[in-house]
């Protein structure tokens, strides 16, 4: 479900510590370029080379905490500033994340600001959600619909002990969530990102990293612009380290009897 040494190679992505975890992958291309810690100016000058806008058209910039008085995404909205605290991992991978996914950021952060303009003194579903999913969100794709319905239905076992060799191949995590990458810099039991399932056409999983990358961003974009993932209890739950290679010990069945990690759930159709 993760992806392999192999596919990892064939990608052309090199993961170098301390970003050992296949998760990271989305990434890769980035942390090629740039030191292996949060260093907050080399991350604002690779934004400023590669033109990122918010949805308004303002050109990012990532900026160290203002004292204007202006709300975080209010800022965002204002004046395209992304408020990046120097040698901040929670900052910095949300920094990578808008190079990673620059038009579902941005249209999440316009979902913010439209609810700003609606109503300034209460939060509700919808940003709830765009929080959420900005924080800990991840995208899951497969070619066979059938595993993102396990994966819907919390059958944890039949999708990665039975179904293992399939989950393998033909299920990708595209982590989304800053807070998510932060935490599997020292990942722990129980760790859950909130996840939207993507199906794909047949030959989606061998295309390069890069396409596969503007697909997802121009989908989950346009998705967010259209008013999708507005429920915070729609987003699905998935415990990561039941993802196939980022944990040795999903590799003993047994692993997948802890109901505490790998809970029944709620069991719903996907959407």
């Amino acid at each position: 479900m993760s992806p392999s040494p192999a596919a990892v190679a064939a990608s052309g992505a090199v993961l170098l510590p301390p970003f050992h975890n296949p998760l990271f992958l989305p990434l890769a291309p980035l942390l090629r370029q740039l030191p292996p810690r949060p260093d907050a100016t080399a991350l604002a000058a690779l934004a400023a080379a590669r033109d990122v806008r918010t949805a308004g058209g303002l050109p990012l910039r990532l900026v160290p905490p203002p004292d204007d008085g202006l709300g975080y995404e209010a800022r965002i909205a204002a004046r395209g500033e992304v408020e990046t605290r120097p040698d901040n991992w929670h900052d910095w991978f949300n920094g990578l994340v808008w190079l990673t996914f620059p038009r579902a950021k941005a249209a999440l952060s316009a979902r913010h600001a439209a609810e700003l303009d609606r109503a300034a003194d209460a939060r509700g579903a919808v940003r709830d959600a765009m929080t959420h999913f900005d924080e800990c969100g991840a995208l899951v794709v497969a070619e066979d619909a059938s595993l993102l319905d396990l994966l819907a239905g919390f059958r944890w076992r039949e999708l990665f002990v039975e179904r293992r060799p399939e989950a393998i191949a033909g299920l990708r995590v595209f982590v989304f969530g800053h807070a998510t990458y932060e935490a599997l810099l020292a990942p722990f039991r129980g760790l859950t990102a909130k996840c939207v399932p993507l199906p794909v056409a047949a030959g989606w999983l061998r295309r390069p990293l890069a396409e596969q990358l503007a697909d997802l961003d121009d989908r989950l974009a346009a998705d967010l612009a259209a008013g999708r993932h507005g429920d915070p209890r729609a987003l699905q739950p998935l415990p990561l380290l039941g993802v196939p290679g980022v944990t040795p010990a999903s590799e003993d069945p047994a692993y997948y009897d802890d109901t505490w990690q790998f809970r029944p759930g709620r069991r719903r159709q996907r959407v």
